[in-house]
């Protein structure tokens, strides 16, 4: 299983909302991405695929740039479908912890044909949800960084 991947951008909007704008390096701690609204702990980063955002464009979603479903991190290489509640990911030198599937919401229809973001709705979809995450150990994390599946 492909269970290693990298970092493909760090996006952060201050007053929240979408899209979220891509940096070349943020520091990500326990209570969110520096620069990014604060969501409280559990809900520090949401982590999304560039390969599930790939797929959402061949279906014809006109999902525009990274940050634009209001992810912070966004990812290549791992399989997402396999990814889990209570899965650690090791990001950089950070450690986040997946702890919900993030419910889409309205000021991200936009990004979507017939402005219908249940697309990636958990409970709808599975495997094509964002994910909300705690952070456990706080670093600072840039594109290109490794990103894998710490086996607990």
């Amino acid at each position: 299983s492909k269970m290693t991947g990298l970092v493909h951008s760090v996006c952060v909007r201050e007053g929240g909302g979408v899209p979220k704008l891509p940096l070349r390096e943020a520091r990500v701690g326990a209570e969110g991405i520096e620069g990014d609204k604060r969501r409280g702990p559990r809900r520090a980063v949401i982590i999304y695929s560039l390969e599930r955002i790939e797929g959402l464009r061949e279906e014809g979603h006109p999902v525009a740039a990274p940050g634009s479903l209001g992810e912070n991190i966004l990812v290549e290489g791992l399989e997402w479908d396999s990814l889990a509640v209570g899965d650690r990911l090791r990001i950089g030198d950070a450690l986040i912890e997946l702890t919900s599937a993030t419910a889409p919401c309205h000021i991200i229809a936009d990004q979507f044909r017939d402005e219908d973001s249940g697309r990636i709705d958990h409970g709808l979809n599975p495997g094509w949800s964002r994910w909300c995450a705690a952070v456990l150990e706080e670093a600072v994390v840039a594109p290109g960084d490794a990103v894998s599946l710490v086996l607990s």
